[in-house]
């Protein structure tokens, strides 16, 4: 895989069917890093990613955030990735300023560190200088992910999303 490949674009229109066959891979109805699980109408939901990146419309308690899909020969969508521009308390501790997802016929192919690598590049655009990147702790693949783009454990805390679990937090420097 070269990254004269591989494309980190914003969500868009032409694209539309291929990220339906992607949210199919994921059962269709899991939160997925890129247009944040969404059902319902596709172009309501790309006006969001817009406004969202810019920090207008927010649902209470949302942070500016712009999403990015990971894109190959420009028409596979492999990858999603979600950077948070700041982080709230909840973020701080479960969350984090960057998620992402990796099409499960996608995985296990360095997609993952390829899509956080590239969304790092995008944090350092927007002037962040430290992102927090967190995992499940049994989330072994997505642990090296962080760990191979500079990801350093800060500490584990009991998730709040998936109560029995651990959550990781890494902090990367930019």
């Amino acid at each position: 895989m070269s990254d004269a490949m591989l494309k980190l674009i914003e969500p868009t229109e032409s694209l539309r069917a291929e990220f339906e066959a992607f949210r199919a891979e994921f059962g269709g109805d899991g939160y997925i890093h890129g247009l944040g699980g969404m059902t319902g109408e596709f172009e309501a939901a790309l006006r969001n990613c817009r406004d969202h990146a810019r920090g207008v419309n927010l649902p209470a308690g949302y942070v500016a955030a712009s999403t990015f899909w990971l894109v190959r020969d420009g028409r596979a969508i492999v990858g999603t990735s979600n950077l948070r521009h700041e982080l709230t308390p909840f973020l701080l501790r479960e969350g984090g300023h960057i998620g992402y997802s990796i099409r499960p016929s996608e995985q296990r192919k360095g997609y993952g560190t390829r899509l956080l690598a590239m969304t790092l590049g995008r944090a350092r655009a927007i002037g962040l200088t430290r992102v927090l990147v967190t995992c499940a702790k049994g989330n072994i693949g997505s642990a090296g992910v962080i760990r191979g783009n500079g990801g350093v454990l800060e500490d584990e805390v009991q998730s709040v999303l998936h109560p029995g679990e651990m959550a990781q937090r890494y902090w990367i420097e930019l």
